[in-house]
C-alpha cells in the first residue's frame, strides 16, 4: 500500500538552459499568456479556449505557461466571479498538473486554497473540475496537507453525496455522478494521508464510499476501490469494510472485466483479511476461486500481486486453504516461486506459509518442485520476503522428506546465515525456521557444530531487546542443546547466564521457551548449580504464578531440573514454591514435584 515514506521528490522547477531547442508551440502559448494578463472577459475566455487546443501534456506547453507567469494569471481567474474564466482556467490547470513540478508551484502559490474554495460553487461542472485538479495536485505530502488544512476532506466528501437511480439517469443525475466520479478522485489521492484518512472517516465518507460502491459504473468503482483499499491499512477502516457490508461488493467486482478494478478491490480484500471475520465473509460470498482465477492473469504484475497478497492473507484461515486446494491453488502458486517480483514473491512465500501448515501440503510442495525454489529465495535482501521464507521453510522441515531436500541444499546453513541480519523480524523467524530444521535433520548435531562461529551468535543474540527475537532464540537453543556435545560448547560459551539474566522477564511467549532451555541446558555437568548462583531459580518460581499453562508446564520442568542441585532446593523453599498457587510439589533430593491438575 501507499505510505507516508513513498512520497514522491519534491523537485525544483527545471527552467530550459537553451532556447534553440524550444518547439513553436512554446512561443504561441507565451503569446497567448500575454493575452490573458491584458485582455478583457470575452478576450480571457477566447484566449483560455485557444490554449486548450494545444496538446498541454507536452512539458514544453506546460513550460511556456509557467515560464511567462502563466500559473498566477490562471490561478487568479478562478477568484473572479467569472464562472466561464473558471472553467476555462480549471480546465487548462486540471492538464498541467499531471507534472509534478507545475504541482509544486501551484501549491507553492497558495493555489490550494483557491481550488477547495470552487468546491463550495453551486455550478456543478465546477466542482468536477476543482476536484479532479484536486486529484492530480494532491501526489505529494505538502499538497495534501494542504487540502486537509484548508477545509478540503470535508467538501471533497460531501460531493460522494448522491443517490442517482443507475437504471434510468436524468442529465441532472449524470452530473451529479460526474462529480462525485471527480470528488472519490481527489479521496483517492488524499486518502494516502494518515491524517487524511482519519479526516475522511470523521466526515463521514465511509457510508458514502460504500454506497457508492454499489454502482455498476466502472469510472465510479475505481476511484472508490482505490481510496477503500488506500484507508484500509486503518484497522478502523477494516472495522468499518466490514461492518457496512462492503466485503460482499469487494467480491462481486472481483469478476470484473477491468483490470485495474479488480486489482484494487484485490489489494482491499488483502488488507481488511488480516480479520478473520473478512476472510470467513470472503469465503461465504464465494470470493476465493475469483481469486484463484486472477492468478491466471499473471503478466499484469500488479493485479499479480494484489490477488496473491489477498490469497496470503485468506489463507491464514485453513477453511480457506480447502478451498484453495480445491481450486489448485498451491501448484500455481509454486509455479509462481520464480521469476516474478520482489512484492509478488513476498504473497506468494506467505501464502505456502500458510499452505504448508496442513500436513498434506508440505508434501504437495515438494511434489510440486518448491522446495528448491524457496530455499534459493533465502539468499533474498528483502527482509519481508525472508521473513516469510523461513516460515514457509520452517513449516515444510517438519517433513522427513522434505528435510532430505533442505539439508541436501544448504538449507540450514543458509537459515542460521539469517540469524546475522539486523532485521529482528528476520532473526526471530529464522529461530523458528531453524527448531524445525534441527528437530526434523539427520544429523542436525553435526550440522550445527560445523557452522563456524554459529553458536556464539546464538549466544551473542540472548542479549537482544526484543521479546520475539529472544523467544525463538531459547527455543532454538532447546533444539540444539538436546545433543549433548553442543550443549556443552553453549555453556563454554556462557549461555547458562545469558538466559539466567531472562528470567525477570513478564511476556509470557519468553518465559515459556526461556524455561524449556533452562532446563535442556540443566543436563550438562554443573549447569544445574549456575543457574542458582546466577539468581535463576526465584523468578523462575514467581513464573508459575502465569495464567498460560504452557509456561506452567515449561517453568514446572525446569525447576524440577534445578532441585537436583540441594542449594536451588533451599532457594525453591525460601519462595514458598510448594505453597504458590498450590500448584507444585516438588519430589527431588527430599523434595517432591508434582503437578495439582496435569501432567508434564
Amino acid at each position: 500500500s501507499s505510505t507516508e515514506s513513498e512520497e514522491e521528490e519534491e523537485q525544483p522547477y527545471r527552467h530550459p538552459e537553451t532556447n534553440t531547442d524550444l518547439p513553436s508551440e512554446y512561443w504561441q502559448i507565451q503569446k497567448l499568456v500575454k493575452y490573458l494578463k491584458d485582455g478583457d472577459q470575452i478576450v480571457t475566455v477566447d484566449t483560455l479556449c485557444a490554449m486548450m487546443d494545444f496538446n498541454l501534456m507536452q512539458e514544453s506547453c506546460q513550460m511556456a505557461i509557467q515560464d511567462t507567469g502563466g500559473l498566477k494569471v490562471l490561478l487568479n481567474l478562478l477568484d473572479t466571479d467569472e464562472h466561464k474564466c473558471k472553467i476555462g482556467s480549471l480546465k487548462i490547470l486540471r492538464t498541467i498538473s499531471h507534472n509534478s513540478q507545475i504541482r509544486r508551484v501551484i501549491v507553492d502559490m497558495k493555489g490550494v486554497q483557491s481550488i477547495v474554495k470552487i468546491l463550495d460553487s453551486p455550478v456543478k461542472e465546477l466542482k468536477a473540475l476543482a476536484a479532479e485538479t484536486i486529484a492530480n495536485v494532491a501526489k505529494f505530502r505538502r499538497a495534501r496537507r494542504n487540502v486537509r488544512l484548508y477545509g478540503g476532506i470535508n467538501k471533497l466528501v460531501s460531493l460522494l453525496d448522491c443517490l442517482p437511480n443507475f437504471a434510468s439517469l436524468t442529465p441532472s443525475q449524470e452530473e451529479d455522478i460526474e462529480v462525485a466520479c471527480c470528488g472519490a478522485l481527489a479521496l483517492w489521492s488524499c486518502s494516502r494521508s494518515t491524517k487524511n484518512k482519519k479526516a475522511i472517516r470523521k466526515a463521514g465518507g465511509i457510508p458514502l464510499l460504500g454506497r457508492l460502491l454499489k454502482s455498476p459504473l466502472q469510472k465510479m468503482l475505481i476511484p472508490v476501490v482505490g481510496t477503500l483499499q488506500e484507508c484500509a491499512s486503518e484497522e478502523s477502516y477494516r472495522n468499518d469494510i466490514q461492518t457496512l457490508g462492503m466485503i460482499k461488493d469487494l467480491v462481486r467486482n472481483l469478476s470484473s472485466d477491468n483490470d485495474e478494478l479488480q486489482m484494487h478491490c484485490a489489494s482491499a480484500i488483502f488488507k481488511c483479511a488480516e480479520d478473520k471475520q473478512t476472510r470467513d465473509l470472503v469465503r461465504k460470498y464465494k470470493g476465493l476461486q475469483p481469486l484463484v482465477s486472477l492468478l491466471h492473469k499473471a503478466d499484469n504484475k500488479q493485479l499479480l500481486a494484489a490477488a496473491t497478497g489477498a490469497i496470503w492473507k485468506c489463507s491464514i484461515s485453513q477453511e480457506n486453504v480447502t478451498k484453495f486446494q480445491e481450486y489448485k491453488a498451491l501448484e500455481i502458486l509454486v509455479n509462481l516461486l520464480t521469476d516474478q517480483p520482489e512484492e509478488v514473491l513476498v504473497n506468494v512465500v506467505g501464502a505456502l506459509g500458510e499452505f504448508a501448515q496442513i500436513p498434506a501440503n508440505k508434501a504437495a510442495i515438494r511434489e510440486f518442485g518448491g522446495i528448491k525454489p524457496l530455499v534459493k529465495l533465502l539468499t533474498s535482501p528483502n527482509q519481508a520476503l525472508l521473513v516469510n521464507v523461513t516460515k514457509a521453510v520452517g513449516a515444510c522441515a517438519t517433513n522427513k522428506d522434505n528435510m532430505v531436500i533442505i539439508d541436501q541444499l544448504d538449507g540450514i546453513r543458509l537459515v542460521w546465515s539469517l540469524l546475522k541480519t539486523p532485521s529482528a523480524d528476520v532473526q526471530s523467524s529464522a529461530a523458528w525456521a531453524l527448531c524445525a530444521c534441527i528437530e526434523n535433520a539427520e544429523d542436525a548435531g553435526e550440522t550445527a557444530r560445523s557452522l563456524i562461529g554459529g553458536f556464539q551468535l546464538i549466544v551473542k543474540l540472548l542479549s537482544s531487546t526484543n521479546n520475539e527475537v529472544l523467544a525463538s532464540i531459547c527455543a532454538a537453543i532447546c533444539k540444539i542443546a538436546k545433543d549433548e556435545e553442543n550443549l556443552a560448547i553453549l555453556t563454554d560459551f556462557g549461555v547458562v547466564p545469558s538466559l539466567a539474566k531472562l528470567t525477570n522477564t513478564t511476556h509470557d511467549r519468553l518465559r515459556h521457551h526461556l524455561a524449556d532451555a533452562i532446563a535442556q541446558c540443566c543436563m550438562w555437568g554443573s549447569n544445574r548449580a549456575s543457574f542458582g548462583e546466577a539468581g535463576a531459580v526465584a523468578p523462575l518460581v514467581r513464573n508459575l504464578k502465569s495464567k498460560e499453562g504452557s509456561v506452567q508446564r515449561s517453568t514446572a520442568m525446569a525447576l524440577y531440573q534445578l532441585s537436583r542441585n540441594p542449594n536451588n532446593c533451599i532457594t525453591m523453599h525460601e519462595k514458598e514454591v510448594v505453597q504458590v498457587n498450590c500448584f507444585c510439589i516438588f519430589l527431588q533430593n527430599n523434595v517432591v514435584i508434582s503437578r495439582r491438575t496435569a501432567v508434564f
